[in-house]
């Protein structure tokens, strides 16, 4: 804003206010006088520059966008560690520390043993998103007497870097088109994009309410059928439906504040049956579906899943740079095609429905190997020759590529 007000422009204007008869050249009283407080004026605007842009959410560098956020009561996402599904040959002490690679991990709680041993989940010391690939061998940081397999097998809640500057500037100016209140879709999608691992959220609100509530409160026939049924059956099922038949009969079997929640996990892919089920009882438990104990309001049953992978088989019909063939540049055209998938489930929780394009797969294969690959002609994605769009709930995932 200020950026005209440069230390030789005030200096001019200064001088310019000075009688002519007097000397204003460089080196004289008056240009001696006059410089020392110039410069002090040019800084003086340079700092009420960075104030201004300091003040708006758009423009704040990092330090005063969280002040900005905390007006908000919105503050950046903090670095997370990493949790994993770890195996052992025999059981192993709560916080037992392994090493893999670079990083050390440390077990935490009992998981249900498998055909391979004993399971245990197994955090990440170090905070951020860098442990996410690590898979293999563990390391025994002490000594663990019996132990002859120690292995990390499965990725269960990913961890996070600390959330980025740009990220948390497009959060805050979201929060004011949409505010988050009493259970609204913003507020589920502010609370739980807040929890550990989750990256994006979709929600489905009244999921099935594709069912007529009339259809649920039952007729003559069906009174009839449950009159004959219940006579003869005791125990939990007869006690199941007559509590499901009084319900329907006093129109209490409603469809109201149903949802669906769909979720991406931070490493933008499918959330893990540990992530989900975290959720699941941060949001509305099982047990108590419906009654409040989690974030969901009263009333709310709430039901968390994870985004579906969609296979996208590919056949291309390339033609090679001489001394090029396909085995040696497959490696290079599923990177650009993985990138390319992974950049469409970014955009997941932002767009009704993702749309693979054979025109994206050919321009950038061509272009990120345009000293291998010279031509593309025919691309094929799952058989046909067209774009492939994905229902509401899905992300794409690489198949086969034949080239």
């Amino acid at each position: 804003m200020y950026e005209d007000e440069t230390y030789e422009a005030l200096l001019e204007r200064a001088l310019g206010r000075i009688s002519s008869a007097l000397d204003r050249r460089e080196g004289s009283m008056v240009m001696n006088g006059v410089a020392p407080s110039v410069a002090e004026l040019a800084q003086l605007y340079i700092a009420l520059d960075f104030v201004f842009n300091a003040t708006y959410t758009a423009t704040a560098p990092r330090e005063y966008l969280i002040l900005r956020g905390s007006d908000r009561n919105m503050q950046p996402k903090p670095a997370t560690k990493a949790v994993f599904r770890a195996e052992f040959n025999i059981a192993v002490p709560d916080g037992a520390r392994f090493s893999c690679g670079d990083l050390n991990f440390v077990v935490t709680d009992r998981l249900e043993p498998n055909e391979n041993g004993e399971c245990y989940k197994a955090e990440c010391e170090t905070a951020g998103a860098a442990a996410n690939d690590y898979a293999g061998t563990l390391i025994p940081i002490d000594y663990v007497d019996g132990l002859t397999s120690a292995e990390l097998v499965e990725l269960l809640i990913p961890g996070e870097d600390e959330e980025d500057t740009e990220i948390f500037r497009r959060r805050i100016l979201d929060s004011f088109q949409s505010q988050a209140f009493g259970g609204n879709q913003a507020d589920y999608i502010e609370k739980i994009s807040g929890m550990q691992g989750v990256g994006a959220v979709k929600i489905h609100p009244a999921w099935n309410g594709d069912i007529s509530p009339s259809a649920l409160i039952p007729n003559d026939a069906v009174q009839t059928w449950y009159d004959s049924v219940i006579a003869g059956m005791s125990g939990a099922a007869a006690e199941w439906l007559t509590v499901v038949y009084s319900a329907a009969s006093n129109k209490k079997l409603t469809l109201g504040g149903t949802v669906r929640v769909v979720v991406l996990a931070s490493n933008y892919t499918p959330p893990s049956a540990e992530l989900i089920n975290e959720i699941q009882t941060a949001v509305d438990p099982v047990q108590n579906a419906g009654e409040g104990l989690g974030i969901a309001p009263i009333g709310h049953v709430v039901t968390v899943e994870g985004v579906q992978q969609a296979t996208i088989n590919i056949s291309l019909n390339l033609t090679f740079a001489a001394g090029w063939t396909w085995p040696a540049v497959e490696s290079y055209v599923n990177a650009v095609i993985d990138e390319y998938f992974s950049e469409l489930a970014q955009e997941w929780a932002g767009s009704d429905k993702i749309t693979i394009r054979i025109s994206q797969i050919e321009s950038r294969i061509l272009s990120e190997c345009a000293l291998m690959i010279t031509d593309i002609s025919g691309t094929r994605l799952n058989g046909e020759e067209a774009n492939v769009t994905l229902d509401a709930d899905s992300i794409p995932v690489r198949g086969e590529v034949n080239g």
